[in-house]
Formats: structure tokens, C-alpha cells, sequence
């Protein structure tokens, strides 16, 4: 393998595995809220696991992150299989169901808050005596590794919080709105991923969460 192939093997990986841990936790923590609240059905399938391969999804995981680094997309997104979840068995299904939701997000936000900080550690590197500094040669790509890191968690969070049912902050939404709203807000839930759909590929998805996504990203990059 040529120079030019092995660079571009290591520049995927930088982008994979974050992708892979961000998506890998943001289902685990769907399934895991899930089991605290009374409803063991992702536990019994298999998929209360940080085992990669129990959640991976075909298109979301491999190829929708696949074509995007391959046309040189400035970030990687992506998506694991939906872990299951009976509502129905849940304590309060209508107050549990917004724990549930929004646990997957609040993982990503707490995944890019802990990027943040080493990458403010790793920042800190460049001002420690040569010697030291020297010595930590995973220092650059581990900075690499937690800015997009960092990036993707504040993707996912932001994409995950739109109030479109059955995205996350639709959910959330749902369980919070008064009732008439909520009912009329989950009608929408069949139509949801063709919505979503139709913002992606206008380019609405960006406009509204790309201001959002790079203020968090420059206040956690500035806060550590």
C-alpha cells in the first residue's frame, strides 16, 4: 500500500472511531434508561451492550459515513440499529418515555464535554517543558480523535433534539407538550423520517442545527 493509501486509511479511522462510540453509547444509553425504568426488552435481545457489532446498522453505520467520507464531507454522521423499546412496560410510560429519549442525547452531550477536556489536556501538552511534550507522541492524533470527537457528539445531540417524532427531541416533545399538542405532534410520527429526509437533502437539516452545533462546539472548546 502506497503512502497516499495508508494516509487515507488513518484519516477514516480518526473519523470512524468516534462515530463508532458516539452512536455505540447513544444506543446503549436509550436501552440502558430503558432498563432502569421497568422495561427489560433490549436487555433480553442483546443489545444492552457496548459491543459495536450488536448495534451496528448497515446503511447508518457503514454506508451513509462511508459515502460521506469518500466525497470529502467536512464531518462523519451516522447511526447504529434503534434499540428496542416496549413503551408499554415502562412505569409511567408518558413521563418515562421522555427519560428515554432524551438519555441518548444527554450521552452525546456528555461524550463532547469529555472530548472537550482532552482536548484541552492534549492543548496544555504544548506548553509543558520540551522534554515532556516531546515524550507524547500520541499527542496529535489523540487531538484529532477528540476534535471530531467532539464535533460528532454535538452533531448527533443537536440532530437527535430536533422535535420530530421519531427523532429523540419529537419524543421528548410529545411527553411534554400539553395533550391536544402532543397528539397532534405524534400524528406526525409515520411522516417523520420522510420530513427528516426532505430537510437533509435541501439542506434545512444544516441551517437550523449548524449555527447551534458550532456555538456548542466553540463554547466547549473554549470552556477546557
Amino acid at each position: 500500500m502506497g503512502l497516499d493509501g495508508a494516509s487515507g486509511l488513518v484519516s477514516a479511522a480518526l473519523w470512524a472511531l468516534p462515530l463508532l462510540l458516539a452512536v455505540v453509547c447513544h444506543e446503549y444509553a436509550h436501552g440502558w434508561a430503558a432498563y432502569r425504568l421497568g422495561d427489560d426488552t433490549a436487555y433480553r435481545e442483546g443489545r444492552l451492550t457496548m459491543n459495536p457489532i450488536a448495534h451496528v446498522d448497515p446503511v447508518g453505520t457503514l454506508l451513509i459515513p462511508g459515502v460521506l467520507f469518500a466525497t470529502g464531507a467536512p464531518f462523519l454522521f451516522g447511526y447504529a440499529r434503534p434499540v428496542p423499546v416496549n413503551w408499554a412496560r415502562l412505569g409511567n410510560p408518558v413521563r418515562d418515555m421522555v427519560y428515554v429519549a432524551a438519555a441518548r442525547p444527554a450521552m452525546n452531550l456528555a461524550l463532547a464535554i469529555a472530548s472537550a477536556l482532552v482536548l484541552g489536556w492534549v492543548g496544555s501538552l504544548a506548553s509543558a517543558p520540551a522534554a515532556v511534550a516531546g515524550g507524547v507522541a500520541f499527542a496529535e492524533p489523540l487531538a484529532i480523535l477528540a476534535a471530531r470527537s467532539l464535533i460528532i457528539n454535538v452533531v448527533l445531540a443537536v440532530f437527535n433534539l430536533l422535535p420530530i417524532p421519531p427523532l429523540d427531541g419529537g419524543r421528548v416533545a410529545v411527553g411534554l407538550l400539553p395533550r391536544g399538542a402532543a397528539i397532534a405532534l405524534s400524528r406526525l410520527e409515520p411522516y417523520g423520517f420522510l420530513i427528516v429526509a426532505g430537510l437533509i437533502m435541501t439542506g434545512g437539516v444544516g441551517a437550523i442545527i449548524g449555527p447551534v452545533v458550532s456555538s456548542i462546539v466553540a463554547i466547549l472548546a473554549r470552556l477546557f
